[in-house]
C-alpha cells in the first residue's frame, strides 16, 4: 500500500501507510485491513487472540500457530478494535493460489471421502484467483459476537478487490458456516464433511464468488457489501472496479 493519509469523515473510513480502516456501524469497532508486515503489534495481537479462541474450543491444533506466527504466508489480515482499542475478533487471507495443494482445505480432506473433489474444486477455480480465509475468530461476548461475524463475513469482498481473486473459500463445522452464509458464501453440499481436526466435528468447504455472491446474499447484508465498498473506492483504486460493477444505486 502506497504511503497515503486520507480521512473521509462521512464514512468513518481513513487510509495510512501500514493499513486501511473503517467504523463498522452495527458492532461500533473499527476493522482494520492490513499486512503483519505493516501492523507487527497488530498481527501479534491478533494471533494471540486466534490463540485464546481454538484452545478454548479445543481445536488450537487446527490454527497451526508455529506455521502462521511470522507471518509469512499471509496475504493481508483484519482485526476488529473495540472503543478501547482492544483486538476482538479477525481473520487472515491466503494466496491467491498457484496450486490446489497451497489450500489447507486439501490437507483436511486428506484420506477421506471428498478428497479429490476439494482438489478439482480449488484446480478448476485457480486462472480466476482462489484466495482462502482462515483462522477466524471473535471473542464470546454474548451481545457482539454474532453481529461481529456478520460482519468479519463481508471481508470476503475488500479481500477479493484488493487480492484481484473471483474466488474466496473457507472451511469450518457446519454450524459455524452458517453464520457466515449470510454475505453470499454457498456450502458445497456435494463434498462429504471432513472429520477435521477430529472426529467430533463435520467440517464443510463455502464458496464465495465474485459473479454470483449477490444472488445468495441476505438483502441486509448484500446492502452493506456494496456500501462498504463505494466507499473503500473513495480511498484506493484497490477496490474502484468492484464498486463500479456492484455499487450503483445502493
Amino acid at each position: 500500500m502506497t504511503a497515503i493519509a486520507l480521512e473521509a469523515s462521512n464514512h468513518s473510513l481513513c487510509r495510512s501507510l501500514n493499513k486501511i480502516s473503517w467504523r463498522d456501524a452495527d458492532t461500533g469497532c473499527e476493522i482494520v485491513l492490513a499486512h503483519p508486515a505493516g501492523e507487527p503489534e497488530l498481527w501479534e495481537e491478533f494471533v494471540k487472540g486466534a490463540q485464546r479462541s481454538y484452545r478454548k474450543h479445543g481445536v488450537e491444533c487446527a490454527l497451526g500457530v508455529d506455521t502462521m506466527r511470522d507471518g509469512q504466508d499471509t496475504a493481508l489480515f483484519y482485526v476488529a478494535l473495540d472503543h478501547s482499542g482492544q483486538v476482538v475478533g479477525g481473520l487472515r487471507a491466503k494466496g491467491p493460489y498457484r496450486d490446489a495443494d497451497e489450500s489447507h482445505a486439501v490437507l483436511e480432506w486428506a484420506g477421506h471421502p471428498g478428497e479429490d473433489a476439494v482438489r478439482k474444486m480449488i484446480t478448476d477455480r485457480l486462472p480466476f484467483g482462489v484466495v482462502e480465509m482462515k483462522s477466524a475468530w471473535v471473542s464470546d461476548a454474548p451481545d457482539r459476537s454474532q453481529i461481529l461475524t456478520r460482519t468479519l463475513a463481508r471481508t470476503a469482498f475488500p479481500t477479493m478487490a484488493v487480492l484481484g481473486a473471483q474466488f474466496i473459500l473457507a472451511t469450518a463445522a457446519a454450524h459455524v458456516l452458517d453464520r457466515w452464509r449470510s454475505s453470499g458464501g454457498v456450502v458445497a453440499t456435494k463434498v462429504p464433511a471432513a472429520p477435521y481436526p477430529n472426529r467430533h466435528y463435520h467440517t464443510r468447504i463455502m464458496w464465495w464468488d465474485r459473479s454470483t455472491f449477490a444472488n445468495h446474499a441476505e438483502p441486509m447484508q448484500l446492502s452493506k457489501i456494496l456500501r462498504e465498498m463505494r466507499n473503500l473506492a473513495a480511498l484506493s483504486d484497490d477496490f474502484s472496479d468492484f464498486g463500479i460493477q456492484y455499487g450503483g444505486g445502493v
